[in-house]
């Protein structure tokens, strides 16, 4: 059989995701698998229709299709993004109904489900037939069992194609509401606020007022007394996307530092705003690729928050509610950050009038929440993931994320360690031996535990002065 391998890497044949690729080959010789760096190529195939389709006709010529891609800022890589915009750009959606697919990202496992949910649902709009996904770890192909594991996911697509085996759908296709915004610019004008002081910036990709997009943007704007900064993505000079590189591991200066605007546009307008809003179309199951990009390219703080303490909303064209993905995605993102996640604001629901009211609604509390410096506490979105961070960077990513290490030591998320904790550690030296061989002691230990739990919430209840 005949398989496309579609790489996302932007590294090409040096991706990880490739080298359990290349293991596929060497287990299942009767196989091709050809690689396409589709992610690496993108700005020539962007500009050269006629190599897009060069691939379009291998893969129809295929018998089935790899996703394959390393996991970039909880998504996959812009590039592959942009790619996947061109299937449908181009209008060759086609190739790809009815052919037989998996999806096999390399990560260290933060967000890679968002990952797998957008490419299921991705091949699910494509018509394809979704075999299964996996997801390792960047280094489990060292080891014996999870190799044995790989052996056996591509046996099972393989196992797929010649005995043309059903699959289900899990993803139903976006409805798109038939709706145009119409702002009501008197009422905006009877009730606006002053920023009272905050530094506002909307970053978009989009500022075309005939749009319903371009006109929520101009309502919220003219929400406020002041006049708002916009700044368009699209207007930034961002010579491309993320390249993997890691050379930003040391000291946070991207590769791209002196050949582009992006380093200065993160640093010089968007770290100093106290309130920041970011607006865009949904296209396919995330925003565009641009707004991909500016995510990916952000990386140069590697895993250091750079949003700390800043109010954050999103206003979003499309059906968004159909696509949860995209929201915890963001959560994550911003949670991570350590900023507030205050709204999600679409003209998905509610007439004109009642957006008018959600965008100022949103535009108070921005302005409430930032001057109260309210932060939501944390989920299990940016806890795990903090967690997972420290975990690799003060092993494993130590030697490349040298600017990592450096704030975390400092910040004192390395004593956060379970085994740090001092008055847990003499606590349990004490009393597990006594609850592992006393019996009595042990009952009446647990019979005590939902009281021992609340009394020292009690405390802080009744004196909340204190």
């Amino acid at each position: 059989m005949k398989i496309i391998v579609l790489n996302g890497s932007p590294k090409g044949d040096l991706s990880v995701t490739m080298q359990y690729i290349l293991y596929i080959q060497k287990k299942f010789p009767q196989h091709e698998l050809k690689i396409l760096n589709v992610a690496q190529q993108i700005k020539h195939l962007d500009r050269d229709q006629e190599k897009f389709y060069e691939i379009i006709e291998e893969i129809k010529a295929s018998d089935g299709i790899i996703w394959g891609t390393p996991v970039y800022v909880l998504l996959v890589p812009s590039q592959y993004k942009r790619f996947i915009e061109l299937i449908t750009e181009r209008n060759a959606k086609g190739a790809f109904k009815d052919k037989y697919t998996v999806a096999l990202t390399t990560s260290i496992h933060f967000f890679d489900h968002t990952a797998h949910n957008y490419l299921h649902a991705i091949c699910d709009d494509l018509e394809m037939k979704y075999v299964g996904k996996f997801s390792p770890d960047m280094n489990e192909l060292f080891r014996s069992e999870n190799r044995t594991k790989l052996i056996h996911f591509a046996k099972n697509f393989f196992y797929a194609i010649e005995n043309n085996i059903p699959t289900s759908k899990h993803f139903p296709p976006l409805n798109y509401r038939n709706f145009s915004y119409n702002p009501n610019k008197i009422e905006v004008k009877k009730n606006k606020i002053s920023t009272e002081g905050k530094k506002i910036l909307i970053i978009t990709d989009s500022t075309d007022d005939r749009t319903n997009l371009g006109k929520m943007i101009n309502t919220f704007r003219n929400s406020f007394t002041e006049n708002i900064e916009i700044i368009n993505i699209y207007d930034i000079n961002i010579k491309g996307g993320c390249l993997g590189c890691c050379q930003c591991g040391y000291d946070n200066q991207c590769v791209y530092k002196e050949k582009d605007e992006f380093m200065a546009f993160w640093n010089q307008k968007l770290k100093p705003s106290d309130i920041l809003v970011f607006a865009g179309n949904i296209k396919d199951r995330y925003l565009s690729s641009r707004w991909k990009m500016v995510f990916d390219r952000a990386f140069f703080n590697n895993h250091v928050p750079t949003l700390i303490g800043k109010q954050i909303a999103f206003i979003i064209s499309g059906p968004l509610s159909q696509i949860p993905n995209i929201k915890q995605i963001f959560q994550a993102y911003l949670e991570s950050q350590g900023s507030n996640c205050v709204d999600f604001i679409t003209d998905e629901f509610g007439d004109s009038a009642e957006i008018n009211s959600v965008l100022q609604n949103c535009a108070h509390q921005l302005i409430r929440f930032s001057n109260s410096n309210y932060i939501q506490p944390e989920t299990y979105l940016s806890v795990g993931g903090k967690l997972l961070f420290r975990d690799a960077v003060y092993s494993r990513l130590r030697l490349i994320f040298r600017a990592d290490d450096k704030y975390y030591e400092k910040q004192g998320f390395y004593d956060t360690f379970p085994q740090n904790d001092e008055m847990a550690k003499k606590m349990n030296e004490q009393l597990i031996p006594v609850i592992e061989n006393n019996e009595k002691f042990r009952k009446k230990f647990y019979s005590m535990i939902k009281e021992a739990i609340v009394n020292p919430l009690k405390s802080i209840v009744a004196h909340p002065d204190k």
